[in-house]
């Protein structure tokens, strides 16, 4: 055997090994960008596939955010909750589809980017809006609740990247919630009124908001 065979043979074991390292390597990161409650992208993942999706100049970016979730916890038990959560998850991906993500912000927060084809996120949302606030039949009693939804078109901002979309979202998903419009738009008109009783955590409250468009 000549010695290039035999430096071949010996490095097999070797790159064998490390294929292994790395598959395992691949299955831990994959795990890690996976909620383990409800299976959707958790922050990690999420962005990284939003960031993508975001060159689309269709791309629509969404927040939702349980209503009262604390009392329904406080009220049925945590598996109850979970049970809620896994419901969300599972109908917003359903509604957003492979063409869109879906990830867990954390808590009862969850985003979403979708492509929106045919210029009616507005009408779509509204339908998502009413299939999240169905109730969670296999629980009993069975769990009531809505979601509030804050959404923004990532063409009416172009400057702003991924994190400034979701802050945008985010303060119209509050807005709704504090009016109990089930939905509402963050764009480039301007409400001039001061979100009040911003959750904690947030900084400041501002007279500017950039919200328009209401939906029951």
């Amino acid at each position: 055997m000549n010695t290039m065979a035999t430096v071949l043979l010996s490095a097999l074991p070797l790159a064998a090994g490390w294929a292994v390292h790395v598959w395992r390597l691949r299955g831990c990161l994959n795990t890690a960008r996976c909620d383990p409650l409800t299976g959707l992208r958790t922050r990690d993942g999420f962005t990284r596939r939003a960031t993508v999706l975001l060159k689309d100049p269709r791309a629509v970016v969404v927040l939702a955010d349980v209503d009262k979730f604390k009392d329904i916890n406080d009220a049925h038990g945590h598996a109850a909750g979970d049970a809620l959560l896994k419901a969300t998850a599972d109908r917003l991906a359903q509604h957003v589809g492979c063409s869109g993500v879906v990830g867990r912000l954390g808590g009862d927060e969850f985003a979403a980017v979708l492509v929106d084809d045919h210029g009616t996120a507005g009408d779509m949302l509204a339908v998502l809006h009413g299939v999240l606030a169905r109730p969670v039949d296999d629980q009993d009693p069975a769990l009531h609740t809505t979601v509030s939804l804050g959404w923004v078109r990532a063409a009416d901002f172009p400057s702003d990247d991924l994190s400034g979309l979701l802050r945008r979202a985010d303060e119209a998903m509050y807005a709704a919630k504090q009016a109990r419009a089930g939905t509402r738009r963050a764009g480039l008109g301007w409400l001039f009124a001061t979100v009040t009783g911003r959750r904690a955590g947030r900084t400041g409250a501002r007279q500017d908001s950039p919200v328009v468009g209401v939906v029951a």
